[in-house]
């Protein structure tokens, strides 16, 4: 069996469609691929009744070829075909291969079954499951094994076509789709197993995949070594409105854990500056009169390389100006929360920032509803932006202009509290004053908030979140 981390790239079901058609010898693909699923059920489950609900594709034929394997190993396993399939194709040579017992596909037929393999449609069906197939699959009480994904499940998006059933054990082949890591795809796919089935790795330079798993495969974080000095780990600039100041804070304490050299909040009032200093005595605090003038005041220094707008800052149009003066000054940006909400109806005054980290509100407010299809929505704000869009959620999406993404998916649902998207923004602005690219700083960030997150457990808050992301 692969590792995910062996194998980070994620195919769409066109994609492995390719990778199949470049290997050759669809016959032996769909043996190595049925004695995998067959091996993977033998290592979870004892011995019952199975039934194996088989569609007419090839997906139906990797059923064919796990129930051979499960009767010689001594189960008792019979076939419910949807319907027979094509003449002459590989699923066809599977199932004449197949002596045992068929079943009608109906729900009558699940009664004995103590575990069900479903290898009705895979991950490129194009249609909703509906009709027999919906009724028989809804019907699955007993512990079902999907192959490669679950029936209905969308293997290029993770939604949900029509119906799918809830599995317990996906087995899938050479690498994951995009639809094992989004939800809601990764929840029905209960426990993922990636299983080598010969495919050779020479066949992903040709494909040229331009998706990935998030992890540590894809970036390194800057390590400061016995020259450094603080000035050489980056400066980060976290403006900090008076209504929510907290949120600045949090943010600015985020890049300071993530090894920034120097961080500093900049407010254009005195009683906001002097909370910053008391709070946080370990950041600068610049203040000026007005925002004009804390502009002007901070763009003086050309060290400051990166500034963060959003965390508490005010949808207002003065927000709006300050994105689009530092985006002008060729300043990198990182915009969140307030920045965003600033930019509604005027997403063009976004154009060049470094990063933009929207939750899937703010992100349907600037560009409409990210719809079933997370990862073409991101791709597609990301191009018309110029910037980086690291759109939050459980399963996060980064997306470069460039096409590149990647699939954050890692993060425990306790994430969803109050400040954490704060400190994430901090934590991937001081990634960026460090020397990131904004596309790995954005992975980095978001991999790095998870694994925290996993370590503190469900009582978390934002406070915590942001003194456990330290750096190493």
């Amino acid at each position: 069996m692969n590792r995910l981390q062996d194998a980070p790239h994620l195919l769409t079901p066109a994609e492995m469609a390719r990778a199949d058609a470049l290997a050759g010898n669809g016959p032996a693909l769909m043996e190595a691929a049925g004695r995998a699923v067959a091996r993977a059920v033998r290592v979870r489950f004892r011995p019952c009744p199975v039934l194996v609900l088989a569609g007419p594709g090839n997906n139906g034929g990797d059923g064919y070829v796990a129930a051979r394997h499960l009767e010689r190993a001594g189960w008792d396993v019979a076939v419910a075909p949807l319907a027979p399939p094509r003449p002459g194709s590989d699923a066809a040579g599977a199932a004449a291969r197949w002596r045992g017992p068929l079943r009608p596909f109906a729900p009558a037929s699940l009664a004995r079954a103590g575990l069900v393999l479903d290898a009705v449609f895979g991950a490129g069906l194009a249609r909703p499951v509906e009709g027999l197939a919906a009724e028989v699959l809804g019907a699955v009480r007993a512990p079902l094994v999907a192959l490669d994904t679950p029936s209905g499940v969308c293997g290029a998006t993770g939604a949900v076509r029509g119906l799918a059933p809830q599995a317990a054990l996906t087995v899938t082949f050479f690498r994951l789709k995009p639809g094992h890591l989004l939800l809601p795809g990764r929840e029905l796919c209960g426990e993922t197993v990636l299983a080598d089935i010969g495919l050779p790795a020479s066949v992903l330079e040709a494909i040229a995949p331009r998706c990935v798993a998030n992890g540590p495969h894809l970036w390194r974080i800057p390590a400061p070594d016995a020259r450094s000095h603080k000035h050489a780990r980056g400066h980060v600039t976290v403006f900090s409105g008076s209504a929510m100041a907290g949120a600045a804070r949090l943010a600015a304490r985020a890049a300071r854990r993530a090894g920034a050299g120097l961080v500093t909040l900049a407010c254009a009032d005195s009683a906001t500056a002097q909370a910053h200093r008391i709070a946080e005595p370990g950041a600068l605090v610049v203040e000026a009169v007005g925002e004009e003038a804390l502009l002007s005041l901070l763009l003086a220094d050309a060290r400051r390389q990166v500034f963060l707008l959003g965390p508490g800052l005010p949808p207002e149009a003065r927000t709006r100006r300050a994105i689009e003066r530092l985006i002008a000054a060729g300043r990198r940006v990182v915009v969140d929360a307030g920045g965003l909400a600033a930019c509604e109806g005027a997403v063009e005054a976004l154009r060049g920032a470094a990063l933009l980290t929207p939750h899937a509100g703010e992100f349907a407010r600037l560009f409409g509803p990210p719809g079933e299809d997370r990862l073409s929505a991101a791709r597609a704000a990301a191009l018309r932006t110029g910037a980086v869009v690291l759109l939050k959620g459980s399963d996060s999406v980064i997306a470069a202009p460039d096409g590149r993404a990647a699939i954050n998916h890692n993060a425990p649902p306790w994430l969803a509290t109050g400040g954490t998207g704060d400190v994430l923004a901090g934590a991937a602005a001081s990634l960026l004053a460090q020397g990131m690219p904004a596309f790995e700083a954005a992975a980095a960030a978001a991999w790095w908030q998870g694994a925290a997150a996993r370590r503190l457990g469900r009582g978390l808050i934002a406070e915590d979140l942001a003194e456990a992301m330290t750096c190493g």
